[in-house]
């Protein structure tokens, strides 16, 4: 009885350190974001008319957003860049570290730059709403940042 504890032991710690160590597939989340798929299952996306738009050029809005993201811990750049116009972020959970994938594509339309973006859980199911909730988290220290 005492091994068959001892092997759930051991295959749940497995599972916990696979969660923290699982490598990244860039090239499935570091994509343009209305290439993405499926976001709506367990992720958020803004695209096309709906995607927020910044007073100031792509490579100024994105620096000013990797800053922002870069501030909330357990998060950091996946990929890309403000000189590459997409930057993908690997944002994880505070206990089980389940990582969660934002991507932004920073474009110009005259005087503003529009962010089409999609934030993903890498695991499914229900994100409970924790991808939308970091955007608008995000989006508002991002306003307050470029002065609006």
């Amino acid at each position: 009885m005492k091994e068959i504890l001892y092997l759930v032991i051991f295959l749940v710690a497995a599972g916990l350190i696979w969660l923290r160590l699982a490598p990244h597939d860039v090239d499935r989340w570091h994509v343009d974001p209305a290439e993405a798929d499926e976001p709506e299952r367990n992720g958020f996306r803004m695209i096309g008319r709906e995607a927020p738009r910044f007073p100031g050029d792509p490579d100024t809005v994105l620096a000013a957003l990797t800053e922002v993201a870069l501030s909330e811990p357990r998060t950091r750049i996946l990929e890309g860049g403000a000189d590459e116009g997409l930057i993908t972020f690997v944002s994880r959970t505070l206990w089980l570290g389940f990582p969660d994938y934002i991507t932004f594509k920073a474009v110009a339309e005259g005087a503003e730059t529009k962010l089409s973006v999609v934030s993903r859980a890498r695991y499914p199911g229900s994100d409970w709403g924790v991808n939308r909730n970091r955007l608008d988290r995000w989006f508002a220290e991002l306003e307050v940042r470029l002065g609006l």
